[in-house]
C-alpha cells in the first residue's frame, strides 16, 4: 500500500499505473475510519481495480473551531484498517499541501445550501466544494464513493460534478448502522456511554416518522410528536427535523407523489453534533 503525502507523489503514482483497462475508485475521508468508511472502500474495490483513499481533516468546512480541533484523529489505526482492506494508495496531505494559499474562490450551491446543514453551518458547503474539487483534480478518479448518511453533501457534490463537468461517476453507498440503529460516524467516538444511549433517539424518531407518514398521518402532527420526544429526552438538543426532496433538499410539508423523499435530522448529544437521515420513498 502506497502512503503518499504530496500532490506530485499522487501524480507520479497515477502515471506509473498500467495504461490499459485501469479504473480508479476514490474514497475521500477525514479519517477516524469505521465500518461505514470500509463499506465505501469495499464498494470501490468491487467496481474499480485501483482504489485510492484520502485522509484529510478539511479546516475550511468547519464553522466551529472547537469541532475542528476536537475531530478524532486515529491515523495509525486508519492506515492499518486500509492495509487490511488491500487499498492501493492512501493520500495523507497536510493543510499546507492542500491549501498553500488561502482559497479566495467562493462556491454558491444555491438553494441546496440555504437549508438544513447549510443554514446551521454557514460556509460549510463552500469548504466541502473546494476540497472535493481539489481532491478530484489531484487523484483524477473514474469513480468516487460517498455515504448516504451525508445526504445533503451528496446532493452538493453531484451538483458540483455536473455544473463543473468533472469526469467522474459519483456512487452513493447506503448508511451503515450499529445493531441498535445508530448511524456510524467518526463523531461517535466522542460520545460517552450515557450519551451514546441518548443518541438512539435520532434513529427512533426517524423510523417512527417514516412509519407514520406511510400510514397516512399528517406530517405536522408527526413532527409535533417528534418535537415532544426530543423535549422529553434530556441532554439532546434537536437542531432540525425535516421532510425533504432527497435530491434537491427542498423542504416539504407532506408526501408528494413520484419524487424521492427523505427525513433528515441533526441534534447535539452531550455537545457532539450528530446527523442522520432515512429514505421514505426512493
Amino acid at each position: 500500500m502506497h502512503i503518499l503525502h504530496t500532490k506530485e507523489a499522487v501524480k507520479s503514482f497515477r502515471q506509473n499505473l498500467p495504461k490499459d483497462q485501469i479504473t480508479i475508485g476514490f474514497v475521500p475521508t477525514m479519517g477516524a475510519l469505521h465500518k461505514g468508511h470500509l463499506e465505501l472502500v469495499k464498494k470501490a474495490k468491487e467496481s474499480a481495480n485501483v482504489v485510492v483513499v484520502s485522509i484529510f481533516v478539511n479546516p475550511t468546512q468547519f464553522n466551529n473551531l472547537n469541532d475542528f480541533s476536537n475531530y478524532p484523529k486515529t491515523l495509525d489505526k486508519d492506515l492499518e484498517m486500509l492495509r487490511n482492506m488491500e487499498v492501493d494508495c492512501v493520500f495523507v496531505p497536510d493543510s499546507q499541501e492542500i491549501y498553500p494559499n488561502q482559497p479566495k474562490l467562493k462556491i454558491d450551491f444555491g438553494d441546496l445550501e440555504r437549508v438544513l446543514e447549510g443554514s446551521f453551518r454557514p460556509g460549510h458547503f463552500n469548504g466541502v466544494g473546494i476540497v472535493v474539487s481539489k481532491l478530484l483534480n489531484i487523484v483524477k478518479p473514474h469513480k468516487a464513493f460517498f455515504g448516504q448518511k451525508d445526504l445533503q453533501q451528496v446532493a452538493v457534490i453531484k451538483r458540483l460534478v455536473e455544473d463543473l463537468s468533472f469526469d467522474v461517476e459519483i456512487s452513493v453507498v447506503p448508511t451503515v448502522r450499529e445493531e441498535d440503529g445508530l448511524a456510524l460516524s467518526s463523531r461517535n467516538l466522542r460520545l460517552g456511554q450515557e450519551d451514546r444511549l441518548k443518541s438512539l433517539i435520532l434513529f427512533k424518531a426517524l423510523t417512527f416518522s417514516k412509519a407514520e407518514l406511510l400510514a397516512g398521518r399528517h406530517w405536522l402532527d408527526i413532527r409535533n410528536d417528534v418535537n415532544m420526544m426530543f423535549v422529553e429526552q434530556q441532554g439532546v438538543d434537536l437542531e432540525y427535523f425535516e421532510l425533504v426532496h432527497s435530491n434537491e433538499m427542498r423542504i416539504l410539508d407532506g408526501l408528494v407523489p413520484e419524487i424521492p423523499i427523505s427525513l433528515c435530522a441533526a441534534a447535539y448529544v452531550g455537545g457532539v453534533r450528530l446527523i442522520d437521515n432515512i429514505s421514505v420513498i426512493d
